[in-house]
């Protein structure tokens, strides 16, 4: 039998390579509101400018069944294209072919323009909708996605790895979205397990249910592993496209200088009524930064998890900052736990991709408790101290009021090598607040004393009057500036623009033992 024409054979089996898997599953999908694989990358990048590549890879197993179903791209779309005119790699799962779950091929597809993004510098983007392993393809899928990960955790720190999960993943699969910098969870389909949700007890009883279980809400809310949440997948595409605004294509580049007309020597009005001068009294961090950065835009990472600090990303004078803050108005601030791990996380992926940090102080301690002690609030402390002592870009402080003790070092203090250090009137540098210092210097004269409650107040307006203002810590050196808050803005310009040529060099070593 004479062989079809060349070309019309391309074009077919170019059109079988285009063409989702079970029609069945995809007619489900689409009554949910969701769209193909195909279909969700074509709108994740710019218009036409996908180039896909392994679009005739086919499976090669023969156990199962297997061999009587062998899609073309093996259940994954892979290649590169521009979003906003950058290029970027990317990859999108398909649910519609074997669950979307990862054999030998599959997560070699995968590999492929992992391995393509980190000799090429460009930031990779994956959108997620798996099942885990292939368990029809045996060790022979587990051993691909071993290499999968590998090439993941090489990209690491080099290039931005932003992942999408738009279904249920579980697994390995959920391991390799895992190991990006960004998690981004669609809020209707989007779920993420380690282990399939039949072998949880609360599952197979009926106390949970998947979406309890392994939802948006968990995940932005208690296991932080969501950077955001999406309502929709154009909403998530939107979200891929505002967080790559603010980051570099690679390690060894610069973040975009972004003007948004934003005079640079603009004051901050309102700010000295904006943060009550009673120290304990709570307000917004989130209203401190809209006052201070660039066209009052604020890019909010993990806003539900750990709210007692506030971490993302903002511009001044232009350029792409990286922002932590504790929050008074959520444990007064203290820091935990949550908090610790959260900012510290932030913190080194800023670092990693040469993004100044600008940190906003107002802190009564590390939160007590037994919780807290037996959890290991002592590691993961440390993480954070870790991190900013660890950071080389340009790191500017701002005391708002409370820096108290170790969480005052723990919060980029000049000790730990911040660059630049300021504090308002209000600010506090402190061991402890006045009223834990006054119980515990003087718990003898006060226990003798006839009027205790008169004298303690006395001792603690003396503490107060001695050590509760930021001029002590000044004449140390430990502060550059104590400014006006209205001047807050326009002081972290001056001081960011001569660190942006910042360069450190340290003695080389494999690397530093971060208690994980």
């Amino acid at each position: 039998m004479p062989r079809t024409n060349p070309r019309d054979e391309l074009g077919s089996i170019r059109h079988d390579a285009a063409s989702p898997g079970d029609k069945k599953i995809v007619k489900e999908l689409r009554e949910a509101g969701s769209k193909t694989a195909r279909e969700r990358i074509i709108g994740l990048l710019d218009e036409s400018s996908l180039v896909e590549i392994d679009a005739f890879v086919k499976h090669r197993s023969g156990d199962h069944g297997m061999h009587v179903h062998t899609p073309l791209g093996d259940g994954v779309v892979a290649g590169h294209g521009k979003i906003d005119g950058r290029r970027v790699v990317c990859f999108s799962q398909d649910f519609s072919v074997f669950s979307g779950t990862m054999g030998e091929m599959h997560a070699k597809k995968i590999t492929k323009v992992v391995e393509f993004a980190e000799k090429s510098s460009l930031p990779i983007v994956g959108i997620w909708d798996g099942d885990g392993q292939r368990a029809h393809e045996g060790v022979t899928s587990l051993g691909s996605t071993g290499e999968l990960l590998d090439a993941l955790v090489s990209c690491s720190g080099k290039v931005p790895i932003i992942s999408i999960v738009l279904g249920t993943v579980s697994g390995t699969s959920a391991l390799a979205a895992g190991i990006s910098d960004f998690v981004i969870l669609g809020s209707k389909r989007g779920r993420m397990f380690m282990r399939s949700p039949y072998t949880i007890p609360e599952i197979i009883e009926g106390e949970l249910d998947e979406e309890n279980l392994g939802g948006a809400e968990q995940h932005a809310s208690r296991s932080g592993i969501a950077c955001m949440v999406s309502s929709s997948e154009e909403e998530s595409f939107d979200m891929v496209a505002e967080i790559l605004s603010y980051l570099p294509d690679h390690t060894m580049s610069e973040a975009p200088v972004v003007s948004t007309g934003d005079k640079w020597d603009r004051k901050c009005k309102g700010m000295g009524k904006l943060v009550p001068e009673d120290s304990d009294s709570p307000y917004d961090i989130r209203e401190v930064f809209n006052r201070v950065f660039d066209g009052d835009r604020f890019l909010e990472m993990f806003t539900s998890y750990a709210e007692n600090i506030v971490v993302g990303f903002a511009r001044l004078d232009g350029h792409s900052v990286g922002v932590v803050g504790n929050q008074p108005s959520v444990l007064a601030g203290c820091l935990d736990i949550d908090a610790s791990v959260k900012a510290a996380r932030f913190i080194r992926t800023c670092d990693c991709f040469n993004i100044p940090i600008v940190t906003f102080v107002d802190v009564p301690g590390f939160l007590p408790g037994t919780v807290q002690e037996w959890g290991g609030i002592i590691r993961h402390g440390a993480k954070l101290l870790y991190a900013y002592a660890e950071a080389t870009v340009p790191k500017l402080t701002v005391v708002t009021r409370k820096a108290y003790g170790g969480a005052y070092l723990a919060m980029s203090c000049k000790h730990l090598g911040s660059d630049y250090n300021v504090a308002w009137p209000t600010g506090e540098l402190a061991v402890m607040g006045a009223e834990g210092a006054v119980n515990i210097i003087h718990r003898e004269e006060l226990a003798e004393s006839n009027d205790s409650t008169g004298r303690h107040t006395e001792l603690v307006d003396e503490y107060r009057e001695k050590f509760g203002d930021p001029y002590v810590a000044a004449r140390h050196g430990w502060l550059d500036d104590v400014i006006e808050p209205s001047q807050t803005r326009i002081c972290l310009i001056r001081s960011l623009r001569p660190l942006l040529s910042k360069r450190e060099f340290t003695i080389p070593k494999k690397h530093g033992n971060i208690p994980l």
